[in-house]
C-alpha cells in the first residue's frame, strides 16, 4: 500500500465554504475584529498578542515604513519605470534591497542583543550593571574588527527621533525588557570605549522592541520588510502620479562618464 502524503500546517486551510486561519474562522472571526499588525504577530508567534504588545508591534512596524528616498525606494520607482505592467516586480525589486546597510539592521541588532544576553548567567539589576556588560560586549566587537549594530545612523547624527519614542512606549506597555535595556546601555556606554559619540538608530531600537516581545530574532528582518512594503506601495502610487522614475534614470544616464579600461 502506498505511504499516505501528509503536509501539516498550523497556519491555514480553506474548504467550500470556510477558511481557517490560525484556528479561527477568518470570516466570522477574524475580519473586522482583529487588526493587520495583530494578525501579523500571531501568525509568527504562534499566540494573540495582548493590546500593549500590539502597541509596541504596531509602532515598530509605522517606524520602518518609510526613510525617504533610500536605494530600496529608487529600486522600486526606477523598476517600475521600467516594467510599469508589473507592480509585483518593482515592490519585489525594493524589497529585494533589504540588507545590512538597510532595514536589515533590525534584524542584525535583535542577534546581537540576544547573543550577548545569551552569554550572561543573570541579568543586572541596575543601569550600571547593564552599562558593565554593554561596554563589554562593545569592546569585543571592536576587537573582532566589526561594527556594533544599532549604532550610528548616516542621517541623524546626533539622535535618531524614532528611538527615544519607541522606548516609552515599551515602557509605558510594559514590555521594555532585557534587549531594551541592553541596547539603552549601549547608548550610555560606547563613547567611553570608542571615543565618539554615535546615536541609537531606529532600526536597531525596533530589533530589541522585536526581541523584548519575544519573537525569533531570525526572523526580524521580516518584520522590517513587512513594515517597507507599505512604504514602497506609497512610492509607486506617487510613481504613478509623478513618473520621477524615469527622471531617476535620465539624470543617471545623461551624467555617466565611460572610463576605458586600463
Amino acid at each position: 500500500m502506498a505511504e499516505e502524503l501528509s503536509f501539516p500546517t498550523g497556519i491555514g486551510t480553506s474548504s467550500a465554504d470556510r477558511i481557517t486561519l490560525l484556528g479561527q474562522d477568518l470570516a466570522a472571526d477574524l475580519m473586522g475584529k482583529v487588526g493587520f499588525g495583530e494578525l501579523a504577530f500571531w501568525l509568527v508567534a504562534g499566540r494573540r498578542p495582548g493590546p500593549g504588545e500590539t502597541r509596541v508591534f504596531e509602532a515598530v512596524l509605522v517606524a520602518l515604513a518609510d526613510h525617504g528616498f533610500t536605494p530600496t525606494a529608487i529600486a522600486a520607482r526606477v523598476t517600475y519605470a521600467s516594467a510599469p505592467e508589473a507592480l509585483q516586480g518593482a515592490l519585489a525589486a525594493g524589497l529585494l534591497g533589504g540588507g545590512s546597510r538597510f532595514l536589515g539592521v533590525t534584524e542584525d541588532c535583535g542577534v546581537f542583543l540576544h547573543a550577548v544576553l545569551s552569554g550572561l548567567d543573570t541579568h543586572p539589576g541596575d543601569d550600571a550593571g547593564w552599562d558593565a556588560v554593554a561596554a563589554g560586549a562593545i569592546a569585543a566587537q571592536r576587537a573582532a574588527g566589526k561594527l556594533v549594530p544599532g549604532l550610528g545612523h548616516p542621517v541623524h547624527k546626533v539622535q535618531d527621533p524614532r528611538t527615544p519614542v519607541l522606548i516609552r512606549i515599551a515602557a509605558e506597555e510594559g514590555v521594555r525588557g532585557p534587549h531594551l535595556r541592553l541596547f539603552e546601555a549601549i547608548g550610555r556606554a560606547h563613547p567611553a570605549v570608542l571615543g565618539r559619540t554615535l546615536p541609537l538608530n531606529g532600526a536597531g531600537v525596533c530589533g530589541a522592541a522585536l526581541a523584548d516581545l519575544g519573537l525569533p530574532v531570525t526572523l526580524l528582518r521580516g518584520f522590517a520588510l513587512l513594515a517597507r512594503a507599505a512604504g514602497l506601495l506609497g512610492h509607486l502610487a506617487e510613481e504613478q502620479r509623478t513618473g520621477l522614475g524615469l527622471s531617476i534614470y535620465r539624470t543617471v544616464d545623461r551624467n555617466a562618464r565611460y572610463v576605458t579600461p586600463e
